[in-house]
């Protein structure tokens, strides 16, 4: 019971040398920009592969269960539009990411500290948490709900496309399903569990990272731990968020 209190506190603590005031802001923006490369556009391949794989999958299991003639074909867009924009890009992509970016940064700052990197910026005066871990929530904050809104756009077009191959469902139909009682708050809805499921990944690998110790082989389970625990804080908090923007 106390290791979990007793790991919560560590990491409000770590969080409050994190958030400070940056010691040399060219460097911070420096590091900001090439977080953004490292964090953003280097997972802009999985995002668009996944997004529109299963913007399709949802497209064609809606079409094949729509079996009443009473149900209208263009539902299968308004579901898909509705199963991308509200659950599958902000909460399943951020999942992915957890995987992808949460082990990256957890890895790298955990090997900072096995090699004494940390210990040697500690002694020339340097917030080492700062100086490491603050570009990259920065950075994912700010990149990840652009990968989301493409993610939205690329699960509606792969919809679309396996509708049109399969000719399931015609392409006045499905654009007809997309535009049916569409409303705006629900991108915010979905903008907004991004930046918290952002905060959430960035912010806890970046703590297990911090916290290695050993060698090569608690690296690698501080990437592992980063990953899981980052994965189920997203889950949990998936739920508080959904019943409180939705409920």
């Amino acid at each position: 019971m106390l290791r979990p209190i007793s790991t919560i506190g560590s990491y409000v603590l770590l969080m409050r040398r994190v958030f400070t005031r940056p010691q040399k802001g060219r460097l911070f923006w420096q590091a900001l920009l090439f977080e953004i490369d490292q964090l953003g556009v280097d997972s802009v391949g999985i995002v668009a592969f996944i997004s529109t794989f299963m913007g399709a999958v949802v497209a064609i299991q809606t079409a094949y269960n729509i079996d009443n003639p009473f149900i209208p074909m263009s539902m299968v867009g308004w579901t898909t539009r509705q199963s991308i924009i509200l659950e599958f890009s902000p909460t399943v992509i951020s999942l992915i990411l957890a995987g992808k970016v949460g082990s990256r940064i957890a890895s790298q700052i955990g090997t900072m500290r096995v090699t004494e990197q940390i210990d040697a910026l500690e002694i020339m005066g340097v917030n080492s948490a700062n100086y490491l871990i603050l570009p990259k929530v920065v950075a994912s904050v700010l990149i990840n709900p652009v990968l989301i809104v493409f993610s939205m756009w690329l699960g509606i077009i792969g919809g679309w496309g396996a509708m049109l191959f399969s000719k399931l469902v015609s392409t006045h139909d499905y654009i007809h399903g997309i535009q049916i009682d569409f409303q705006a708050y629900i991108i915010f809805y979905a903008l907004t569990k991004t930046i918290f499921f952002a905060f959430i990944i960035s912010t806890v690998s970046g703590y297990f990272g911090y916290q290695t110790q050993g060698g090569a082989l608690e690296v690698g389970q501080a990437s592992t731990k980063a990953v899981v625990v980052s994965s189920i804080v997203v889950i949990l908090f998936n739920l508080v968020l959904t019943q409180l923007l939705l409920g």
